[in-house]
């Protein structure tokens, strides 16, 4: 078995603006913060970090100097998937230029390519790199549902790794494993079902609650993948008002208002993205105080 690209929480980290600019000392802050809790991976770009209202420029400034601030200590992961192959493969190469350690490739969404196309779509990412590609399954986005066929036909090829599986089949973690492997890796890509993915051997959790909670979530995820089961849960449960509040509007809206309520003014979300409402904002207060 091979050993796990990451293992606990890898953090899907907010982008910070200044107005219209992407605020990078911020951003060192806060990657600086989730070092200090002890998290081992970050993905930068992806749907908490605003990928669809980000320019390719800004993409891989923001991957660039997030891997030079990150260094050996911190594996950076990079959202380059789109609807576009012929993008997408470029916007993988000149991430892995940037020094990516790994990238993360969202399920093609709006075309929803069939079977073939999809297979495709990612043989063509896979051979254009080098660096490890973790899919990203996330039907309530993309309005498609990757299926568990796929994944094994993708699984045989060497620098796929494995899912961050974000659907609300729990079972489909089971399935995966079933068919996939002990090396391809699943990553729970729910907060509110971290705990129960990884009894079914997922590897950790790709997670929006670590920007808020690092510390607790890592250590949720620790006691989950060391066996003790009933610490995990409880932690998991202490959490669920939390996580809750974070997914009440759509990610990242809750979770940007809830770093500033922590002291970390992230900026307002990039339209068509609004603030959030104020029933949001007290529920987060009245969790954070």
């Amino acid at each position: 078995m091979k050993k796990p690209f990451f293992t606990g929480v890898c953090t899907a980290l907010v982008t910070p603006f200044i107005g219209n600019q992407v605020n990078f000392p911020l951003m060192e802050v806060l990657i600086q913060r989730q070092m200090n809790a002890g998290i081992s991976a970050i993905v930068l770009g992806g749907t908490t970090g605003e990928s669809p209202t980000l320019s390719d420029q800004e993409k891989l400034e923001i991957f660039r100097r997030g891997k030079e601030f990150g260094g050996n200590k911190l594996k950076v992961i990079c959202g380059t998937g789109c609807n576009d192959t012929c993008h997408a493969v470029e916007l993988s190469v000149a991430a892995q230029e940037t020094g990516a350690d790994a990238l993360l490739v969202v399920a093609p969404y709006y075309n929803k390519g069939n079977f073939d196309g999809q297979l495709a779509h990612y043989i063509a990412i896979a051979q254009a790199v080098t660096i490890p590609i973790i899919l990203y399954n996330v039907p309530g986005r993309t309005g498609v549902d990757l299926p568990v066929s796929l994944y094994q036909q993708l699984s045989r090829i060497p620098n796929i790794i494995g899912v961050k599986e974000a659907s609300s089949d729990i079972v489909k973690t089971a399935r995966i494993r079933s068919v996939c492997g002990p090396d391809f890796q699943v990553w729970s890509g729910n907060d509110d079902m971290a705990v129960a993915a990884m009894a079914l051997g997922a590897q950790g959790v790709i997670s929006v609650l670590s920007n808020v909670l690092p510390v607790e979530t890592q250590a949720m995820a620790h006691a989950a993948l060391a066996g003790d089961f009933d610490t995990a849960a409880d932690l998991q449960c202490s959490m669920l008002p939390l996580i809750d509040a974070l997914f009440r509007e759509v990610n990242p809206i809750p979770v940007k208002a809830a770093m500033r309520i922590l002291g970390f003014d992230c900026g307002c979300c990039r339209l068509p993205l609004g603030q959030a409402g104020k029933d949001t904002d007290y529920a987060l207060r009245q969790l954070l105080k």
